[in-house]
């Protein structure tokens, strides 16, 4: 529903906060945005919620469960949970996993789809194996083209395509993307994919299969609904249209686009007295880093560089901070970060039929008595 239908509703389920509630079934749960203003890693009973299909597994039983590597493999492998921790190596990233619509609700004209603010995103230290590690144990074969990830997730009806995503097999091993078991420290919550889900540094949450027990070889483009017909975006630089027009080419979305938010004040966040303010939030993209970030006070008609703070790795959040002197009245800030190629983001919003990664320049407006 519209943001203008009234507050959207909080809502527990097992192993979660109070969130804001999306759809039921299946469950779909949004971070409330104060939440990254405690830091940047996002606690595991505050990370966002997104799934396709409603038929998820009634019990996951940890001593049974079964990884399996099959397809254009020389060994096909089920690996147990106990054997992923024990005979592999530990590998770990700090990324940020962000739904494809993720503010979705913003966008206007408005697009169908969840009305989603800016909380579809988290960021959290993913603990596992590579999957680099797992295709070299099974051994890829000549002509291997590309990698499928399913999970325990299945359609309620079997006119709904199963959630099967895929990804070019040098993507699959750069030795980045992970099978993670861990999450912040602590196992997978359920509902973020436990026992395992796939960890993709720098990609949009669609590729991050959550509840993954089956990785496949193919030696062809894989052809399923997930990859073909949905989550595609329009294939030109801006990856935009002119609102209310159809792209003429599509390509699947693929890496995060850069963003930046304000995350120590609210909008419409009413300040006492007027004086020394000092800002904060949190910068992120697709791994090229984040290499400056700016913020005006007067709605964009002058700039500041903030200072950034520690680094967790490049596909992390990265905190800014910028002390600044509001006077009496009304003032819209406005954030804006840049990569080391000075790719930025867009002042103005950018439109496609889905929705898709919007990054325009957030605007918070304060009011200072």
């Amino acid at each position: 529903m519209p943001f203008a239908n009234g507050q959207r509703p909080l809502v527990r389920l097992p192993q979660k906060r109070a969130m804001i509630g999306l759809t039921a079934r299946p469950p779909q749960l949004e971070t409330p945005f104060a939440v990254f203003a405690d830091g940047l890693l996002t606690p595991n009973d505050a990370f966002f919620v997104r799934y396709h299909l409603s038929g998820l597994p009634d019990v996951v039983d940890p001593a049974s469960f079964r990884l399996t590597i099959g397809g254009h493999v020389d060994a096909p492998l089920k690996l147990s949970l106990a054997e992923l921790r024990r005979d592999f190596p530990v590998a770990e990233v700090v990324a940020v996993n962000q739904c494809s619509g993720n503010s979705r609700g913003f966008v206007e004209p408005r697009v169908g789809g969840g009305q989603l603010g800016n909380g579809a995103m988290g960021n959290a230290r993913w603990t596992g194996v590579s999957l680099k590690a797992l295709l070299d144990r099974a051994g890829v074969r000549a002509g291997g083209r590309q990698v499928t990830f399913n999970g325990l997730d299945n359609p309620p009806t079997d006119t709904i395509p199963d959630f099967v995503k895929a990804l070019d097999l040098d993507h699959a091993r750069d030795g980045e993307v992970l099978v993670a078991y861990a999450m912040n420290g602590a196992d997978l919550p359920f509902l973020n994919g436990y026992p395992l889900r796939l960890v993709v540094p720098g990609y949009y949450g669609t590729y991050w299969v959550k509840h993954l027990d089956e990785i496949n070889v193919v030696d062809a483009e894989f052809g399923g609904y997930w990859m073909k017909s949905a989550y595609r975006i329009p294939d030109n630089a801006c990856n935009c249209v002119a609102p209310g027009a159809k792209p003429d080419k599509t390509r699947p979305i693929g890496q995060l686009n850069i963003r930046s938010f304000l995350t120590s004040h609210g909008p419409g966040q009413k300040l006492g007295r007027a004086g020394p303010v000092v800002l904060r939030g949190i910068a992120f993209d697709g791994g090229a880093g984040i290499a400056r970030v700016k913020v005006s006070v007067d709605e964009g008609a002058t700039w500041s560089e903030a200072r950034l703070g520690e680094s967790l790795g490049r596909f992390s959040f990265r905190e800014w901070k910028l002390p600044v002197m509001l006077a009496r009245g009304r003032h819209a800030i406005k954030v804006r970060a840049f990569a080391p190629d000075g790719t930025t983001q867009p002042l103005e919003p950018l439109w496609q039929p889905s929705g898709y990664m919007r990054n325009v320049v957030e605007t918070v407006t304060l009011d200072v008595a």
